[in-house]
This record gives C-alpha cells, structure tokens and sequence, in this order.
C-alpha cells in the first residue's frame, strides 16, 4: 500500500463523514472502528458474508448490518470505509466509486475520529496490542476517559474501541501496510522493530526508515517512546536524538529513562521494580506472566509519567490488568490438561509466550497447535519459527493461513514442519482442519498445557479440543464443536 494516495490526518472530523458504511465490519480492527463510531452516536452500517462474534454487538449499538455484499448496501452513505483486506475491485467498492461516494481506508476514517484529541499511538512488530491495552487502562483508572481503538479486545473491557469525553486517544499503529503514516501522534510508543512484512518493505532498512518517518510525525511538543533493550529500538532512538527530538526509553538497560530491575516473572505473574530520572516509582506487578509483558508494561508507565498522570494509577490498572483476548487467554481445562489460545506467529513474539507458557506448564509438556500466517512471513523467516516451535515438547502443525497467496510445491507447512528441531515422533503436520482434535486428543496426557496458536482461524480450535479431551474422558460436549475455519477467510479488518 502506498500511503501517498491517501490523505493524512488533518481537519476532517468523524461527524463529517455523515453515513458511514464499513466493507467487512467483522473483522477485529473494522469492528473497532465501527463500535468507536456508534458510540460516538454516529450512523453506521457494515458488510459481511460470516457471522463473526462481533457482529451482535454492534446491532446492540444501532448498526446495521448486511449479511451480504451487494450495491443496494450503499444507499443513503455518505462514506465507504474499507480495509487493506478489500481489494480495489470488490463490488461495493466500485459501486462507492461510480456513485461518487467518499471512499478511505480504514486508517483515513480513524484518524477523522482523531482530530482534536491528544493522540497516543502504539506501534511495532509485537506488543502493539498489549500495550495499547494497558496504556488505555492506566488513562482510565487515572480518570481520563480516553478514546481508544485496539487491534484485540481487553478482556475486562470487553471491547477494543469505545468513544470517551476526555483528550487523550490511545490508538494502536499498524505498520503492515504503512497506513500508522497517516497519524499525527502526539505520543508515539515503539514497543519493537524486528524484521516483518517484508512483503511491503522489502528489506529491514526500509522497515525501520517507516518506523523512523513514524516517530517523525509526533508532536514536536510531544514525546517519542521506544524499548532500550531491543536493537531496532535502540538504534531508531539514536538516530531521532540526534536529530534534537525527545526520545524517552524503558527496559532493563542501564541506560534506559524508566528502568526496570529485579524482573521476576511465573505463572501467577510478573513484577519489576521501576525508577525513572533517579526517582523511584516502587513495584509494578501484573496477573499476567512473562517478561515481554513486563517490557509492555514499562512503556504505559512512563507513558502516564510523561502525560503527567498518577504514578498510582499505573500501578493499580497494571495490578488488574485481564491481558487480552488471543493473548495468553485460557481457554478452559479438560480431562487435566490446559488449553491456552495465543495470537503470536512472528519468531520473537512466539519464542516469549512458549518460553512463559513453559513457566506454566511447570512438570507437564508444552503441546503446541500452530497455524502459519502467510506464506511470504513463513518462507522468509522459516528458520527462527522453526526454532521457536522447538521449545515445545510436542508440535501439531496446520497448513499456512494465506488468503489469496499462491502455494508453490514445498512452499509453506511442508517445509516448516522439516525444519523444526523436533524428534519426528513429537512433531506431526495435519492437513485437514477436523483431524486435529483427535491428534491432540492422542498425544495430550493430563498435566500437559496445550496452546493453539498463530493465524486468526486457529481462534475457533480451543473449543473443539477441549471438547475432544472431555470426550475422551467420557465427558458432555463443550460449545465450539464442528466450527472449521472457511468463515475465517471471509472479509476482514
């Protein structure tokens, strides 16, 4: 995507985009665009071919939704918002197009809802969700009722966008398609920058040049965030301080502006003790565990210390912090083993949530279900995934999940499962969506924790392994039984 078709934020407000319709309201990042509008009390209508969860919630806020694609979806709209996920000659578009409609990407119609507010956006290859997650908690138990729109849902929340009457905007930045360009932020946080969608950028210099024009966006009387502790993150920190910008840091580091030290991390959670400009801010504990989680935590700290808010509203928000659903989220226990469910598929953020669910598995044996997300991130960093799904004890492996990519013979699953530094006995690709449970069933023993992870249709797995294990065990099915993951595939955001 080239973001210099489109317009950056600027003037326009989301009350002047009149009727809003959303080509594939379903999927998370359109759904929160959606819910963000209808709390604003705006009108909003959307398109979808599946039934996504979603969906319920919305028609609860008064949007309208058509279980089809078709022209007449479009009568009486003013703008058509869609998605990188839609493309150019999908009929509503065209039809958008031939009408004379106001058409813009899903970035373009959140940065309307932007003007005005004091925007915080969370960008980098991983930890994106969980810190916009604890940046928008820590702004409201501090009182502030921020705005805010997150790729996944806060499980205390229940909800990843809501419309609120303070200043402040939390927004989740995607560089995927260079669309976090069109953002004018007044606080940008940087959680990483590792080597991802190269699709778009081609090579890790150009990958970090986006992230450095990023930062340069942000308010010149605004604040720059990074993580002092990752290279990428080091590196682009270097460069905007010698360019004069105001650069703030976190991590372990020595030399980081929010320090972290005495890092303890186990399955009931993590904490850390955290000083920043010679001042100590005491302990900072979370219920959720893993070190990563920690570093995520950090930034919305010195995030609040930078926007002036109470230290001890951080501290109390990360004390109850729910985590976020697809991150880390427990599914449920069946015939004594642990069914988890984990968003991760890039090496680095797939190597921290294994290393941690080990933590939680304790004496028992990391069973790990993954699906790849797409064949370009599978082929071009297949040696660091398989080495990340090597620290399980057992591997059931599913096809890549690449919708609209072209599998060559070799490409994808067939290779990955080869490279995984796994006995062959511990390590099993399956091709067909419904044999998975059974092999599960076959190989999980009670003690074990099994996490589904990677590509958004492996979501729906949980259930239907956690039905296999009760059923195994003579027990009543669990709801989820019999989903496959074709609706997976239809329209997202």
């Amino acid at each position: 995507m080239n973001t210099a078709q489109f317009t950056p934020a600027g003037t326009t407000t989301a009350e002047d985009l009149g009727r809003i319709h959303l080509i594939g309201v379903g999927g998370v990042g359109m759904a929160g665009l959606a819910r963000l509008f209808l709390t604003r009390g705006l009108p909003v209508s959307g398109s979808e071919l599946r039934e996504w969860p979603s969906l319920a919630g919305l028609r609860a806020l008064g949007g309208t939704i058509h279980m089809s694609h078709e022209a007449a979806n479009l009568d009486g709209v003013d703008t058509v918002v869609y998605s990188t996920a839609i493309p150019q000659d999908h009929l509503e578009m065209v039809e958008a197009r031939r009408r004379g409609l106001r058409v813009l990407h899903r970035s373009e119609a959140l940065a309307a809802a932007m003007t005005g507010r004091r925007t915080v956006a969370v960008a980098g290859t991983h930890g994106k969700t969980s810190t916009t997650s604890m940046v928008t908690m820590v702004l409201q138990q501090a009182g502030a009722d921020p705005s805010f729109v997150i790729g996944g849902e806060i499980s205390e929340v229940g909800s990843g966008a809501h419309h609120g009457t303070g200043e402040h905007f939390v927004v989740e930045a995607d560089e995927s398609d260079r669309s976090f360009l069109i953002y004018r932020p007044y606080l940008s946080i940087i959680t990483n920058v590792e080597a991802d969608h190269l699709n778009t950028y081609g090579d890790l210099a150009t990958l970090e040049a986006a992230f450095a024009e990023f930062a340069r966006l942000t308010d010149p009387d605004g604040f720059v965030v990074t993580c002092a502790d990752d290279a990428g993150g080091r590196r682009l920190a270097e460069t905007l301080r010698a360019e004069g910008r105001r650069v703030w840091t976190y991590g372990e580091s020595a030399d980081a502006d929010l320090r972290m030290s005495d890092v303890t991390s186990s399955a009931q959670g993590v904490r850390y003790l955290a000083e920043v400009e010679g001042r100590s801010l005491g302990e900072i504990r979370l219920p959720v565990p893993g070190r990563h989680m920690a570093l995520n935590s950090a930034a919305a700290v010195l995030a609040a210390y930078l926007l002036e808010l109470p230290v001890a509203a951080a501290e109390a928000a990360l004390g109850a912090f729910p985590g976020v659903r697809r991150r880390f989220e427990r599914k449920g226990v069946a015939d004594g083993v642990l069914v988890y469910d984990e968003y991760a598929y890039h090496p680095t953020s797939m190597t921290l949530a294994l290393q941690t669910l080990r933590e939680v598995a304790g004496d028992g044996r990391l069973i790990v279900v993954f699906q790849p997300y797409r064949l370009y991130r599978t082929r071009d960093l297949q040696a660091e995934i398989a080495a990340a799904l090597g620290i399980a004890d057992e591997l059931v492996l599913l096809e890549v999940f690449g919708p609209g990519e072209l599998r060559k013979p070799g490409e994808g699953s067939a290779a990955l499962i080869e490279a995984v530094p796994l006995p062959a006995e511990r390590k099993v690709f399956v091709d067909a969506w419904d044999d998975v449970p059974a092999e599960v069933a076959r190989r999980a023993r009670a003690g074990d924790v099994v996490v589904t992870m990677g590509a958004p249709p492996i979501s729906l797995m949980g259930d239907q392994l956690l039905d296999a294990l009760l059923a195994r065990a003579g027990g009543a099915t669990a709801l989820g039984a019999g989903v496959g993951p074709d609706g997976a595939a239809t329209t997202a955001g």
